[in-house]
């Protein structure tokens, strides 16, 4: 789907206020309510939006210790590998990546042990991960999907 100028001021809104009615983005982005309903719906359909979320505040809702966690794993394993990382709760992003790593995990636990026990005895455990290299976040800093 080829997004328009104003399929994108519809996907602005939604990014800043996920539960804006209709009614609303339409008013935002100079739309009849029948013109926003049919290209969220579009867009929705063809994938462009897969869904809606509630962004939280790490630290405020217990997870005081977060990492990015830089895996070299056997490529032959990748879906394997997938499938297990979907499973390990304290992951909330993984990307396969090109360069010095083959995976990028944003992991975030309670506190530092828990953020260890992931590592070495989740991550690590996974037969298909070689080596891991842990980053750790000292602060999150906020950005145009944040506002």
């Amino acid at each position: 789907m080829e997004l328009d100028q104003t399929d994108r001021a519809i996907l602005a809104a939604l990014r800043r206020d996920g539960r804006a009615s209709i009614s609303d983005i339409a008013a935002k982005v100079k739309v009849s309510r029948a013109s926003a309903y049919a290209r969220v719906k579009k867009m929705e359909d063809t994938g462009v939006i897969r869904g809606f979320t509630v962004r939280t505040d790490p630290v405020l809702e217990g997870l005081h210790a977060s990492a990015y966690v830089g895996l070299n794993v056997e490529q032959a394993d990748w879906q394997d590998l997938r499938e297990r990382l979907t499973r390990i709760p304290e992951v909330h992003h993984a990307a396969l990546l090109g360069g010095d790593f083959d995976v990028l995990l944003l992991v975030r636990a309670r506190d530092s042990r828990d953020l260890r026990r992931v590592v070495l005895e989740e991550l690590q455990a996974i037969p298909a991960v070689r080596s891991t290299r842990t980053f750790i976040v000292f602060e999150d800093i906020p950005t145009i999907a944040d506002a």
